[in-house]
């Protein structure tokens, strides 16, 4: 089962990365280099991957990231790229790293919630720890070295990759 979703996700890749590159959607030969490597791809990938992935083949799921996408994270991005344009213009930073304390469950949790503070300027997620329920972040402006909940520096992301890492 693995093997097929990789296979799946790498071959929609490939067609992604090589629609109209001939002028036309597809020729034959991309369609045929598309599945060699797509299953090159899916074979060596097959163990990584896991059967834990079929719960993002939900479309509800895909929908879920949209919407968390262009609301939520685009929102924050917003915000953070005018904090950041605002501190570097008056030369307010004060950068450090905090350890920021978060209610995850999961692997998938841990990376939608770091990758999201990583796309976020200003802010640096380093390391992960699950065991230790934290998040190291680099911040650009520390207002407190050791926040009680992720708010300050994440904002409602922790919420929204709790629900769509479930």
């Amino acid at each position: 089962m693995s093997f097929i979703i990789a296979f799946i996700w790498s071959f929609v890749l490939w067609l992604v990365l090589t629609a109209g590159t001939r002028g036309m959607l597809w020729s034959a030969e991309e369609l045929i280099a598309g599945i060699i490597f797509a299953s090159i791809v899916a074979f060596s990938t097959r163990n990584i991957i896991g059967e834990k992935t079929t719960r993002f083949l939900n479309p509800l799921r895909w929908f879920g990231f949209v919407v968390y996408a262009i609301g939520p994270l685009f929102w924050g991005m917003v915000k953070a790229n005018l904090d950041v344009a605002y501190r570097v213009i008056t030369g307010k930073i004060k950068p450090g790293i905090v350890k920021v304390p978060v209610d995850l469950e999961n692997d998938a949790q841990y990376t939608i919630l770091s990758n999201s503070i990583t796309l976020t300027p200003g802010t640096l997620t380093i390391d992960a720890c699950p065991e230790e329920k934290a998040l190291y972040v680099h911040w650009i402006h520390v207002t407190e070295e050791e926040p009680k909940t992720s708010e300050i520096v994440a904002g409602s992301f922790e919420k929204w990759a709790r629900r769509l890492g479930k």
